[in-house]
Order: structure tokens, then C-alpha cells, then sequence
């Protein structure tokens, strides 16, 4: 007599070929579980890899090429185009943050121009502007 072969499917844990045995149920579980904490790790990481720190040098590099045209870059400086609020009135927003800047790089206004920034660039320009927050 052939033993009966039980298989999981574990995308949707239908059974085939029978029902599972204690054991074997125990086992998916198992299995289940492992798989649910490593995809709980893996996401715990995503917001951190969101927020790596740039280089507030290399942001102000940036900035004087690209943003300047309409925004003082710098601190103590009046913007030449009196809508775009300067870098340091920016970073002294209550409560602005990596995330909030992230955002907004990558969110379109109606009176600025549609920049498409690499990833390093607008970490890079974060790293910049929060180095611009009040001591």
C-alpha cells in the first residue's frame, strides 16, 4: 500500500491529496510563522533605508545649481522669488523632519518647476536643509 502524500500550498493553504495530520499541520504553522517575522523584520527596515542620512555638502552643492534661482539656499538670505520660502524658513518648520522634506521633493507644487531629483540628490538636499535648523 503507497502512503498518501500530503503537499501545502503556503500561497493559499489549500490542502491536495488529503487531509494533514497534527503534525504536519504544526509544521505549517511553523512554517508560517518563521516567514511572517522575517517579512516583519524586513519592513521594520524600510522606514530607516527612507531616512538614510545624505551629505549636507553635497546637498548645498546641488542646491546653489539647481534651487537657487528662486530659493536662498542659504541661511540669513532673502529668496529672489518672494514665493519660495528660503531653505532656513523651511527647516525651522515645527516638527519638519527627513520624511516631511522627502515628501515634498517629491510632491508637485503649481508654482514650482517639476524637478526630478535622483534619490542620492534629495537625501542629499534633506541632509542640507535639516543642517539648516536652528541649534
Amino acid at each position: 500500500m503507497k502512503a498518501k502524500t500530503q503537499v501545502i500550498s503556503l500561497k493559499d493553504t489549500r490542502l491536495y491529496s488529503g487531509t494533514l495530520s497534527p503534525m504536519a499541520m504544526r509544521k505549517a504553522t511553523g512554517i508560517w510563522i518563521v516567514l511572517a517575522s522575517v517579512m516583519a523584520a524586513a519592513s521594520a527596515t524600510i522606514p530607516a533605508r527612507a531616512q538614510e542620512a545624505g551629505d549636507a555638502g553635497r546637498g548645498l552643492q546641488l542646491a546653489t545649481r539647481v534651487c537657487a534661482a528662486c530659493h536662498a539656499v542659504r541661511k540669513r538670505e532673502d529668496s529672489p522669488n518672494p514665493l519660495a520660502p528660503a531653505f532656513d524658513d523651511i527647516a525651522a518648520v515645527k516638527g519638519m523632519s527627513a520624511m516631511a522634506l522627502t515628501v515634498a521633493l517629491q510632491t508637485p507644487h503649481s508654482t514650482m518647476p517639476n524637478l526630478v531629483l535622483q534619490p542620492d540628490e534629495r537625501v542629499d538636499i534633506v541632509a542640507y536643509i535639516l543642517s539648516l535648523k536652528a541649534d
